[in-house]
């Protein structure tokens, strides 16, 4: 299986789990049963605020699953629209997600746990914890 994790800077395992999936700029794909991990630079990356292309954003790279720090109702959207399924990342590491995503413990998100505008609290355990 391969899973989506959005990151700033490409460490492998040890990257750390971006806080926003439309705004980091690359994102890692990590195959599961092999831990082989590659790189793919954010194509949607300078889109206006509210208008991820997360499809774009992935440059057409198959993947199974998205775990993420954040995402917008949009980027959700059209995630769940192209079959993909999107998990709550940990703040931490793709290692200590991707053993979170193999003991069933990532929540799957919903349209009801997305960022929402620049002025949205965060921090009460919800899609976006900025």
């Amino acid at each position: 299986m391969k899973v989506c994790f959005p990151v700033a800077q490409n460490h492998g395992l040890e990257s750390r789990v971006f806080n926003h999936f439309g705004s980091a700029p690359m994102f890692l794909i990590v195959e599961t049963d092999s831990r082989t991990v590659a790189e793919v630079v954010n194509r949607d990356l300078h889109h206006p605020h509210g208008a991820c292309r997360p499809l774009t954003a992935l440059g057409g790279h198959a993947v199974d699953a998205i775990a993420v720090g954040g995402i917008g109702a949009g980027a959700l959207a059209g995630l769940m629209q192209a079959g993909l399924k999107v998990y709550q990342a940990k703040t931490g590491t793709v290692a200590a997600n991707l053993e979170g995503f193999a003991r069933q413990e990532l929540p799957e998100l919903t349209l009801q746990q997305v960022c929402g505008g620049h002025g949205h609290g965060h921090g009460h355990g919800h899609g976006c914890p900025h």
